[in-house]
C-alpha cells in the first residue's frame, strides 16, 4: 500500500510540473475520493483548465507471498497545440503499461 501512496504522490508531482501559467489559477471542478483502505482505493479529479485524472487500485492475492497492487487509471490534459491528450494505464506486477493515441507503440515482430 505504501507503493500506491508513493506512486500517486509522484504522479501528482509530475502532473503538476506540466502546469502552464494559464492553469496556475485553475479551480477544482470535481474531486471524488472513494474506497480508500488497506485493500484498495479509487479517486477522480477534474480541473477548470481541462485536466482530469482518475485511478483505482486493488490489492490482489491478499495475505499470500504473491500479494500485489493492481492499478488502473487515466489522465488527460490540453496540450499547447489545443489538442486534448489522454493516457490510460495499468500498473501491476508486469510494470507500468501506458496507452495513448499520441504515444509510440512498440513494433510487433
Amino acid at each position: 500500500m505504501k507503493f500506491v501512496i508513493v506512486f500517486s504522490a509522484l504522479f501528482a508531482v509530475a502532473l503538476s510540473a506540466a502546469v502552464s501559467q494559464d492553469s496556475a489559477h485553475a479551480e477544482t471542478l470535481r474531486y471524488d475520493n472513494d474506497n480508500i483502505g488497506v485493500e484498495g482505493f479509487k479517486y477522480a479529479v477534474e480541473t477548470s483548465d481541462g485536466k482530469s485524472a482518475s485511478e483505482q487500485g486493488v490489492l490482489k492475492n491478499v495475505g499470500t507471498e504473491n500479494e500485489a497492487i493492481s492499478v488502473q487509471g487515466q489522465f488527460s490534459y490540453i496540450g499547447t497545440d489545443g489538442v486534448t491528450y489522454t493516457v490510460t494505464y495499468i500498473a501491476d506486477e508486469n510494470g507500468f503499461q501506458p496507452q495513448g493515441a499520441h504515444l509510440p507503440v512498440e513494433p510487433k515482430l
